[in-house]
């Protein structure tokens, strides 16, 4: 019973220091990234511009100048034959078809676009990370059997991949009705298989690590070797992952609102459903269309340049 008990506290003990070995070079790895990307150009500007959108979606409502529903100026567009009214001191950005202050609208919209590109990443994050997360410990220690079921949920994940992810998204917006949660969940579907393969690698990647061999020879149990160590060392790419979803599921909502696929009250003001809207009214008022697309391209832009320089953050090829 002694020697029994005695190896007992000599595995749980060697178990201690590889994980703490591991915590401790996981430190200082994220340590390093966030000094990389304090001194990134890339990232200042990427976080900078993300900053910017944060606040205007925040506190938008509460500094609009004028509601974003209310149509104060009806009259007056209905007066000028339906001429539009340009930017002018008392509209920043003018009036839409409804005599609508678009700067108002503006502001507001930035709160639901946020909303819409945010949950739609958590979908695709927590769905996919799950599916990838099973895929990738059953190849990882599962054995054969466990082979065999990553191999069928692979091919699963291949058909979502072989389809176009826009056309993937119209399709499930067709199939659950025109809504604002319809989007989030259509836009979520389509980046499902992205999270699912890049965890899978990543977990591969990791399974055949000197930490895992060392915590299989100590005879921890697997379970305890995926949850404690493979994939928390597997999440890096993972997290670099969503600052670059979020940017194309921003994009990706904003056409499905665009194709009419969004929120059926186009009084509720979000950037894709002004885009969608604007497009009838091109040839006159363009500018209806140019503040929100730029507002989509900008934020979007941000997003990829944190997600860029964050990926060259963390690439151990690239640490010094």
């Amino acid at each position: 019973m002694t020697v029994s008990m005695t190896k007992t506290e000599k595995i749980q003990r060697l178990a201690e220091l590889t994980a703490g070995q591991e915590s401790t070079s996981g430190a200082s790895l994220w340590k390093e990234a966030a000094r990389r990307l304090r001194s990134s150009k890339m990232a200042l500007i990427g976080g900078a511009i993300i900053l910017l959108f944060l606040i205007v979606a925040v506190i938008g409502p509460w500094i609009a100048p004028f509601s974003p529903t209310a149509q104060t100026w009806r009259d007056e567009v209905f007066a000028n034959q339906g001429k539009f009214v340009n930017p002018r001191a008392e509209n920043w950005f003018g009036l839409d078809h409804l005599g609508r202050d678009l700067f108002s609208r503006f502001l507001v919209g930035a709160r639901q676009t946020l909303l819409v590109g945010v949950i739609s990443t958590l979908i695709g994050l927590i769905v996919g990370a799950l599916i990838g997360g099973i895929s990738g410990a059953a190849a990882t220690l599962g054995g054969d059997a466990g082979r065999r079921v990553d191999s069928v949920v692979m091919r699963f994940i291949d058909m979502m991949l072989a389809l176009p992810s826009l056309l993937l998204a119209v399709s499930v917006a067709a199939v659950m009705g025109q809504s604002l949660t319809t989007v989030m969940i259509a836009v979520g579907v389509v980046q499902v298989p992205i999270f699912a393969r890049l965890l899978r690698g990543s977990m591969l990647a990791q399974g055949g690590a000197d930490y895992v061999l060392a915590a299989r020879a100590l005879g921890i149990r697997k379970r305890r070797i995926v949850l404690t160590q493979i994939v928390p060392n597997s999440l890096s790419p993972v997290i670099v992952q969503c600052t670059l979803t979020l940017a194309t599921a921003i994009i990706e909502a904003a056409a499905l609102s665009y194709l009419g696929l969004g929120n059926p009250d186009p009084a509720v003001p979000e950037w894709g459903v002004m885009l969608s809207t604007a497009q009838r009214f091109f040839d006159n008022a363009p500018l209806m269309a140019v503040f929100p697309a730029v507002g989509i391209i900008i934020t979007a832009l941000g997003f990829t340049l944190l997600g860029e320089a964050m990926r060259e953050a963390l690439d151990p090829k690239l640490r010094g």
